[in-house]
């Protein structure tokens, strides 16, 4: 009798065991899941943001490090919409003649397709109760040129919020970063 009470308790030791070590091995696999999916959104928000920077700086050469300035923008925003054809005259077809035909507003040009796309929304982390990203604009001497640089960042305690606060110390996991305020890039850090 004291065998069987013996052979289950190490039964039911090992059926403990065996759950603690799948856990252990199931933890990482679960947040990087989950701070891939969040990455992703994030890494969306960010593109959308170098889209409208980038239209931004072309009709103001210049970036913005306001997020009303570039929401405000985005609304009322146009860039116009350009007919390109072949010069009739040209027998070579090397000469074009562009037409500008209509203006549009950035955020049909951009966003128009997107179902419950809120410009609003832009300036915030996903998944952070509210935090917003942060924002920084300027210019740079690039060989004795200014060039205007920015920089997005989304705060991995942010984006990643609510998630194991240990694995998100890990150096591995990283803020999400667009642009760079020394470099003249508009690239992700996830690029």
């Amino acid at each position: 009798m004291k065998q069987k009470i013996v052979q289950i308790t190490l039964l039911v030791v090992a059926v403990v065991l065996a759950y603690f070590i799948y856990e252990t091995i199931q933890t990482p696999v679960r947040f990087n899941n989950e701070k891939n999916r969040r990455a992703e959104l994030v890494i969306q928000n960010l593109k959308d943001i170098r889209q409208v920077q980038q239209i931004y700086k072309t009709l103001h050469s210049r970036f913005t490090s306001d997020f009303d300035t570039l929401i405000n923008f985005t609304r009322t925003g146009k860039i116009p919409v350009v007919s390109i054809r072949f010069d009739p005259n040209d027998t070579t077809l090397t000469r074009t003649i562009s037409d500008t035909i209509a203006y549009v507003t950035v955020a049909d040009s951009l966003f128009g397709k997107r179902k419950g796309f809120n410009i609003q929304d832009i300036r915030f982390v996903p998944f952070s109760n509210g935090q917003k990203l942060m924002m920084e604009a300027g210019k740079i001497d690039k060989g004795g040129v200014a060039v205007p640089v920015y920089t997005v960042i989304a705060k991995k305690e942010f984006y990643l919020n609510g998630l194991n606060a240990e694995l998100i110390k890990n150096p591995n996991v990283k803020d999400l970063i667009l642009g760079s305020m020394e470099e003249p890039t508009t690239d992700g850090n996830w690029e």
